[in-house]
């Protein structure tokens, strides 16, 4: 939501700067997934050593997991910075490349507190406690809105920063989020036996290999799934300004039903893991089906809204004519695959909960880049549909993955011993 807020409100101060955050956004979660990624093989860890009442084993593996985090933290920062550096290669309009290259960099620092975030985020994920960091992110969402009201837009003293002050509300936001969720679990009575406080003399080369071993796959997959999108942006760059911004406003619309199944995704992860830790096929089969079953009916419903409302949510972004219409026509298309993007976040989260994670790397590779991509080149360019024809062709990469992760799910299920 942090996200849509930006959104909103960089809306409001033209269509280059939206097109600017477009670009970014894309790039951005381009890298970041890798550490999303790496942070992901917490949860089932965690979830399968709880569920074989190894507590101790919980500590060890958070540790680990804070010194993997913290170095491929810095390493994401440089990586971004690169990548900053060479936006004006991308052959995106002059005024969009300058604002994008201070954003992003502004964004890359930010992954810092942002890791150590989702190591503990992921910690209460796998002890099944969500509670603390709901309330973390919403309290954040809102600072977020205010902090971009000064920072935007110039009030209570400070001097009108645009584009570049989302950048610094993200920032400030984010490091207040890994502080106030660090203070709750150090100070949590019933976390003491977890033994949860850093140790970098107790460093156990097995978790460290087993954190890497589901973690970089599950970066990978996110990597080929995100950069996908990332590369469409591009592609709709050269198309012009407004598809870009169109483009930002289904995909912010597209990313919040997202948000909602990812939530119920994840507890599918939890629930398998947990089931897998204590060799329970028929809890494992009911958590998985239970989580795409949800994912599939919210996001029929996510859908209905999309197409009821297509004209108008455009219209709370921006009052460009061009933008609306474009943005209408790929809300469309958004509420059509939104059953698929259901099924295959959901599908992927259910097989890491049995720490399958490599399969569905190459599954995301082979629906995203070797399918999905040409085909959006094949109708938005030879075609000539434009936006409308690169949307295409990511909507038959989120059915492919969709389909073929739970129908492997239900395969690898049945023979779990």
């Amino acid at each position: 939501m942090m996200g849509v807020v930006d959104s909103l409100m960089v809306g409001q101060i033209g269509t280059a700067p939206l097109a600017a955050s477009s670009l970014v956004n894309g790039l951005y979660f381009l890298v970041l997934v890798l550490g999303i990624g790496l942070t992901s093989a917490i949860t089932p860890m965690i979830a399968i050593a709880r569920g074989g009442k190894r507590d101790e084993e919980c500590g060890v593996i958070i540790n680990q997991a804070f010194i993997v985090n913290g170095i491929f933290s810095v390493i994401l920062v440089i990586l971004l910075f690169i990548l900053a550096s060479l936006i004006k290669y991308f052959d995106q309009p002059p005024e969009v490349a300058i604002l994008a290259e201070s954003y992003l960099q502004t964004l890359a620092i930010s992954s810092i507190p942002f890791m150590i975030f989702q190591v503990y985020k992921q910690f209460y994920e796998g002890v099944s406690e969500v509670i603390v960091p709901m309330v973390i992110a919403i309290l954040a969402n809102i600072s977020n809105a205010i902090f971009n009201w000064v920072f935007i837009f110039g009030h209570l003293g400070f001097e009108s920063m645009g584009l570049d002050g989302a950048g610094y509300s993200t920032l400030l936001n984010r490091g207040l989020m890994a502080i106030a969720i660090m203070f709750m679990v150090f100070n949590t009575e019933r976390y003491k036996k977890y033994k949860l406080h850093f140790r970098l003399r107790e460093i156990s080369g097995s978790v460290v290999k087993k954190l890497l071993q589901i973690g970089l796959p599950s970066g990978f997959q996110y990597f080929l799934e995100v950069g996908s999108f990332s590369f469409a942006a591009i592609m709709i760059g050269w198309i012009g300004e407004e598809g870009l911004a169109a483009h930002q406003i289904a995909m912010n619309l597209a990313s919040t039903s997202y948000m909602l199944i990812l939530g119920i995704s994840t507890a599918g992860t939890i629930r398998v893991a947990d089931a897998y830790g204590q060799h329970d096929k028929r809890s494992i089969r009911k958590a998985g089906f239970t989580a795409q079953f949800l994912s599939g009916s919210v996001m029929a419903c996510f859908g209905i809204f999309f197409v009821l409302f297509r004209f108008f949510l455009p219209t709370l972004y921006v009052d460009d004519p061009e933008v609306i219409a474009i943005a209408a026509n790929l809300i469309i298309i958004a509420a059509m695959f939104q059953i698929f993007d259901g099924l295959q976040a959901s599908g992927i989260a259910i097989l890491k909960g049995l720490t399958d994670v490599k399969i569905p790397m190459i599954i995301s590779f082979m629906s995203y880049w070797v399918i999905s991509i040409p085909i959006g080149a094949l109708f938005g360019f030879y075609f000539e549909l434009g936006v409308v024809g690169i949307w295409i062709g990511l909507s038959v990469g989120l059915a492919l993955v969709g389909i073929i992760t739970s129908a492997r799910f239900n395969r690898l299920s049945k023979i779990i011993d």
